[in-house]
């Protein structure tokens, strides 16, 4: 099992592999909280002098993947909302709208993780939020956050650069994998379940 999460910690965590996990991370059909943090302080850690790359590709690929979800919400629209995001929070969503606009909405994304951000993206497509304020504050916030834990890493590189080797973290990786699976199909299950009365509807 060390040599499978061995080999998921070479592949996410490399500057392509931060890429495609930031933009993962961003979708509705992907979950694995704290993923994609651990990987920036990871790789940082790893870079070093190259570390400053890091916040960058992380950002990009998170980019991307908000960009796919939030046109997944321009497609369903507004009455289709209901399906992926439950009442309370979607009147939350509304709220921070009216009330604060685009920014506000794109700021919610510093709260740290477990924040369930990804549905207020697909909220912000259906609710037609201005795309280029929202993308242009989202890209501002990830590159803060990102940009912090890299700093983070620097001070503490060498520890957590050890600390990659140890039996202990590969046991962690090992479990946020399994975790990560299930929460991936729990959402696949979610959205595909969700989506069934749109096709029904349209056909009738």
């Amino acid at each position: 099992m060390h040599s499978f999460s061995r080999w998921i910690v070479g592949v996410f965590v490399s500057p392509a592999g931060i890429v495609v996990l930031g933009a993962l991370d961003s979708t509705m059909f992907f979950s694995l909280p704290f993923g994609i943090d651990a990987a920036v302080v990871i790789l940082a850690a790893r870079l070093h002098a190259l570390a400053w790359i890091v916040p960058l590709l992380a950002t990009g690929g998170s980019l991307a993947g908000a960009a796919l979800t939030y046109w997944m919400g321009v497609k369903i629209g507004e009455q289709g909302l209901d399906r992926y995001v439950s009442g309370g929070r979607l009147k939350r969503v509304r709220r921070t709208i009216n009330e604060k606009g685009a920014v506000a909405l794109a700021v919610l994304d510093l709260i740290p993780p477990p924040f369930p951000f990804t549905p207020f993206v697909l909220a912000a497509g259906a609710l037609k939020v201005r795309g280029v304020t929202f993308f242009t504050t989202l890209a501002i916030c990830r590159v803060f956050r990102f940009g912090l834990e890299t700093v983070l890493a620097l001070v503490y590189g060498r520890r957590i650069v050890s600390w990659l080797d140890s039996d202990v973290f590969h046991d962690i990786v090992a479990g946020f994998i399994a975790l990560a699976i299930v929460l991936t199909i729990v959402s696949i299950v979610r959205l595909a379940r969700t989506s069934r009365p749109a096709k029904r509807s349209a056909a009738a």
